[in-house]
């Protein structure tokens, strides 16, 4: 009866991150969410979209949301249940539109001198969002079934 009993509690785990905002700090960063995440995955091809994502997605937010100043600080969180993995990541910075950071052609050319980050971590999740501005940025990838 106690196996059937979970609370969605048991069934969804988090974790909160913070590092500094520089670029030294950005492979040690990444590795400290993905060894979080790892066990979680379903297999290796879910591992290197969450691995990329959380590169193209820190590497923004030390560049353009902290300006690569160790003194300032993201934030981020990792939550994980049996339908998605959800990862939010916020740096203080000023912001963007994501819009106009992103425009492209019907064939998918960017037309921008930035946001190929963005379309990259579009392809590879589900859910892809900005809120607060731009500074704090949403990521949903749903959960295969592991085989």
């Amino acid at each position: 009866m106690q196996a059937t009993s979970r609370t969605e509690e048991q069934q969804r785990i988090s974790k909160e991150f913070a590092f500094p905002g520089d670029v030294q700090s950005l492979a040690q960063s990444r590795q400290a969410m993905m060894d979080f995440l790892a066990p979680y995955c379903s297999g290796e091809a879910e591992e290197i979209d969450l691995f990329l994502t959380l590169q193209e997605a820190l590497a923004n937010a030390i560049l353009h949301g902290c300006g690569n100043d160790p003194s300032k600080t993201i934030h981020c969180r990792v939550e994980i249940d049996p339908s998605a993995v959800e990862i939010t990541i916020r740096d203080p910075g000023p912001g963007f539109d994501p819009y106009n950071a992103t425009q492209s052609t019907d064939d998918g050319t960017n037309l921008t001198p930035h946001g190929r980050g963005i379309c990259l971590m579009r392809s590879l999740m589900d859910e892809v969002t900005y809120r607060r501005g731009g500074t704090e940025l949403h990521l949903r990838k749903l959960r295969a079934t592991r085989t």
